[in-house]
C-alpha cells in the first residue's frame, strides 16, 4: 500500500499535480455548497464554457491563457447576474444566452486560427499532469484568495444565501455579495479548468457539495464534508490516473460520482424513509 501511494511521487509532475488537484479539490468544494445551495449549477457549467473565449483570444495574442479566461468569465458572471435582475428572462434562459455566444466566439475564432497547439485542448479535456510550476503558482495563489474572501464574509454570504430578503431588510449588501459570489464562482472555475477542463469542471463544483448535502443539512458540516469530499476525489482520482493511464480530469469527476452514490445508499435521509417503510410493512403484517 505505501510503495502504492509513494511511487508515483518519485515524479516531479505528479507532485505538482497532487498539489494543484488538492487546492482545486478544496475551492471547487466550498464554493460548491453555495453553488448547489443556491441553485447556481446551470451557471458553473456556464462560465465555464464562456471562459473559452477567453482563452482563445489570449492565445491568439500570446498572452496567459489563465489571465484571458479569467477576463470573459468575470464579464460573463456579471453581465448574467445584471440581466437576470433587471429584465424579465428567467436566471437559467440568461446563462443560456450568454455561455453559448461566449463558447460560439471561441469557436470562431479558434476555427480562424491558423494553427493551435495542445494547450487548448488541455482547456477543454484537462491534464492535470501537465501543469508547470508558474501554473501551481497561480492556482495556489488564486484558490487562497477565494478561501480567504469566503472565511472573511462567511456570516455575509451564508445569511444571504438562505434569507436574501431578511438579509437585505437587516442592511446587508446583498447585490454585492451576490456578484462578489459569481466573481468568486468564475474565478473558482478558471483554477479549476486544469484539473477537469472546460466539459468537467461543473462536476467538482457541484458533486462534492451535493454529496455532503446527502450527510447533513447543517451549513458548516456541510462544508467540511464537502471540502473533504472534494480534496479526497481529486488526490484519489489522480492516482487512477496515474495507475489506469487514463485521463486525469474523467478518473477524478467519477471518483466524486462514486462518493456521491456511496452517499446516497448511507444518507440519513434515506435510512430513515427505509426505516419507516418497513416499519409500515410489519405493521401491516402483524394487522393481517
Amino acid at each position: 500500500m505505501i510503495h502504492w501511494l509513494a511511487d508515483p511521487l518519485q515524479n516531479a509532475f505528479m507532485v505538482r499535480a497532487l498539489v494543484a488537484s488538492t487546492f482545486i479539490g478544496l475551492t471547487c468544494s466550498v464554493i460548491g455548497v453555495f453553488v448547489v445551495l443556491r441553485n447556481l449549477s446551470f451557471i458553473g457549467d456556464g462560465l465555464a464554457h464562456a471562459s473559452f473565449a477567453g482563452i482563445v483570444i489570449a492565445y491568439m495574442m500570446k498572452a496567459n491563457l489563465y489571465v484571458g479566461g479569467l477576463v470573459v468569465a468575470v464579464l460573463t458572471a456579471l453581465g448574467i447576474g445584471s440581466i437576470a435582475k433587471r429584465s424579465e428572462l428567467s436566471l437559467d434562459t440568461t446563462i443560456g444566452v450568454l455561455f453559448t455566444a461566449a463558447f460560439a466566439l471561441g469557436v470562431l475564432l479558434m476555427s480562424r486560427a491558423r494553427s493551435y497547439s495542445s494547450d487548448l485542448q488541455d482547456f477543454l479535456f484537462g491534464n492535470i499532469l501537465g501543469v508547470d510550476r508558474l501554473d501551481i503558482i497561480l492556482v495556489v495563489s488564486l484558490a487562497a484568495l477565494v478561501l480567504a474572501i469566503v472565511m472573511l464574509l462567511y456570516k455575509e454570504l451564508l445569511f444571504s444565501s438562505f434569507d436574501p430578503v431578511m438579509a437585505q431588510a437587516s442592511g446587508l449588501p446583498t447585490d454585492f455579495l451576490y456578484y462578489l459570489l459569481l466573481v468568486l464562482l468564475a474565478v473558482t472555475i478558471i483554477v479549476s479548468l486544469q484539473a477537469a477542463g472546460i466539459v468537467l469542471v461543473a462536476a467538482l463544483l457541484v458533486t462534492p457539495a451535493a454529496t455532503a448535502y446527502q450527510l447533513t443539512t447543517r451549513f458548516g458540516t456541510m462544508m467540511v464534508v464537502s471540502a473533504v469530499v472534494g480534496v479526497v476525489s481529486s488526490i484519489g482520482g489522480l492516482y487512477l490516473s496515474y495507475y489506469l493511464d487514463a485521463a486525469s480530469g474523467a478518473t477524478i469527476v467519477l471518483t466524486a460520482t462514486a462518493c456521491f452514490f456511496l452517499a446516497m445508499i448511507f444518507s440519513p435521509r434515506r435510512r430513515s424513509l427505509l426505516s419507516a417503510v418497513l416499519a409500515s410493512r410489519r405493521a401491516t403484517v402483524r394487522a393481517r
